[in-house]
């Protein structure tokens, strides 16, 4: 089974050897690189990648992704697209090759998208950048994805336990080019929904909270915008906007339809008890962080984020029972957070003052 790894770079010689260390289980390696002027096209060629360099103008990762990809050789059987600063876990190719059944069309494997500064895992979803070598393009300015372009229909995709990919990029990078590239994005094509939800999301990095509610109440409004988790989501960003905008009965409000719309992730119910607490309403925070808790099985999606499968619904937790005069209880909330985040001196210190007051120490 012939597998390839395929990639676009700019800049980016601080990652080659991570990366080509990791990509060296696969057959070749073939990078399209768009302008590096840092010494990137040297080190990756001596480590072995094919390297071919060329200008997209104007720029969309769409175009970048679907000219690295006519790099790859029409008689390969996998198709791995990764980027620079991301790592595969040792092992992967044994295990892609042991779960690819023949007529494949793509393969979904986890991907931990962020870590936390402790070194623990952020943001985890799975991943479907594997696949086929023919009858798939890449579509969208950014945030693009795989879109099946052949004959008939697509070959299943199949799930690959125990292969992971950790991206860990440079926080120093910009994402600037971002917005731009999503607002062409949803002008060629208004009725995706998915990018009308990007672009709301992008707005509220912006703070642009105006934009962002306008643009996430189109997105729910949209017929085919019916993946719950997402609308949820849009729901979610929406209350944070109003949240910035001074409006918490009017963020209140619309976490309490986030949490209607998808009762089965942590992340409203989180949100809701955060904005509580800040407003101090403990029975509120009690509440809604212990449906929270009750949700023990951690979404596949982009969807879910980090927070919420951390310390904090147990903080939260132990500042609310502390308030209302129930210090054991506080203590054994305080220490499920200090066990999920023991670098925290903020936790461990909430820990010791409540052994402190409660004579339960250790």
């Amino acid at each position: 089974m012939k597998i390839v790894v395929y990639a676009i770079c700019k800049d980016e010689v601080q990652f080659v050897d991570r990366w080509m260390d990791s990509m060296g289980e696969a057959d070749r390696v073939v990078v399209l690189d768009t302008g590096s002027t840092d010494g990137t096209v040297e080190q990756l060629r001596a480590r072995g990648a094919e390297v071919t360099v060329e200008t997209v103008m104007p720029w969309r990762f769409d175009t970048a992704r679907n000219r690295s990809l006519a790099l790859v050789p029409e008689d390969t059987d996998i198709c791995v697209c990764t980027d620079l600063d991301e790592v595969f876990h040792p092992g992967w190719r044994a295990l892609l090759e042991a779960a690819w059944l023949p007529g494949t069309g793509q393969a979904t494997y986890r991907y931990t998208w962020s870590f936390r500064p402790d070194g623990g895992e952020g943001v985890v979803f799975w991943y479907e950048k594997v696949h086929a070598r023919k009858g798939y393009r890449w579509v969208h300015p950014v945030h693009e994805v795989l879109a099946w372009t052949g004959d008939g229909t697509p070959g299943p995709t199949v799930r690959v336990d125990g292969m992971q990919l950790d991206h860990h990029p440079d926080p120093a990078k910009s994402r600037a080019q971002y917005l731009p590239l999503l607002e062409l994005s949803v002008a060629e094509a208004p009725e995706d929904d998915r990018n009308m939800h990007y672009l709301g999301r992008e707005y509220l990095f912006h703070q642009r909270w105006d934009d962002c509610i306008r643009t996430l109440e189109h997105h729910l409004s949209m017929p085919t915008a019916t993946w719950k988790d997402e609308r949820a989501a849009s729901m979610r960003y929406i209350a944070r906007a109003y949240r910035r905008k001074g409006e918490d009965r009017t963020a209140r409000d619309w976490y309490l339809r986030a949490i209607a719309e998808a009762p089965h992730l942590r992340e409203g119910y989180v949100e809701l008890a955060y904005l509580l607490y800040e407003l101090g309403e403990w029975d509120g925070v009690l509440y809604f962080t212990g449906c929270a808790l009750a949700i023990t099985e951690r979404p596949r999606t982009y969807i879910c984020e980090a927070e919420p499968w951390g310390s904090l619904p147990h903080d939260l937790r132990a500042i609310a029972f502390s308030r209302t005069g129930r210090d054991v209880l506080a203590l054994a909330e305080a220490r499920h957070a200090l066990a999920l985040e023991p670098d925290n001196a903020r936790l461990r210190g909430n820990v010791t003052l409540l052994e402190e007051r409660t004579g339960y120490a250790g």
